[in-house]
């Protein structure tokens, strides 16, 4: 199960009910950067923008590729560590509006881990340092540290300790 807060709402659905949860001036500050973010080539530029504008978490030497989309309600809850890759065309949502009720999570990527293009990250997952997120994936549940994950749903494609295993008999095989 995915760390979110539930929030019922009642009447009309939840989405339609938007700029209760969220004010405007935010969603219009932030849809304006994360356009500009989502095409600026020059990657610093890129994190000082999400850092300085969106208040996210975003490590050192981390690069964000072009158009990706990150979460224009509240960017403030997505946290990328060190050394990661996020690829062309991610998603990365830290909220879902639904009929009855609107949840949050925090999205937590951590050090050194591979996004591949076109995944969707949905709220209130965590993907361990060294995880492998291949091109395509849906990621709702947690992901291991260490992990190579993909498909819609996602699953488990190698455990840590499968690639590590796999890494050693491809160096075997290079002697």
């Amino acid at each position: 199960m995915r760390k979110t807060e539930r929030y019922p709402v009642k009447g009309s659905n939840a989405l339609w009910q938007i700029y209760k949860t969220v004010p405007f001036l935010k969603v219009l500050k932030n849809f304006v950067v994360i356009q500009i973010a989502r095409y600026t080539p020059i990657i610093p530029v890129k994190n000082w923008l999400y850092r300085t504008f969106l208040r996210m978490d975003i490590g050192e030497q981390t690069a964000v590729a072009l158009m990706v989309m990150v979460d224009i309600m509240f960017p403030e809850r997505i946290s990328v560590g060190r050394n990661s890759i996020i690829g062309y065309n991610t998603t990365i949502l830290a909220h879902e509006y639904l009929i009855d009720e609107y949840r949050l999570g925090d999205v937590i990527i951590g050090d050194e881990v591979m996004i591949g293009a076109n995944s969707t990250i949905l709220p209130g997952v965590t993907i361990g340092d060294g995880a492998v997120v291949s091109a395509g994936t849906l990621v709702h549940k947690d992901v291991p540290a260490g992990a190579f994950v993909g498909g819609n749903p996602m699953q488990v494609i190698y455990t840590k300790d499968q690639m590590d295993k796999r890494k050693q008999l491809s160096k075997i095989d290079d002697i």
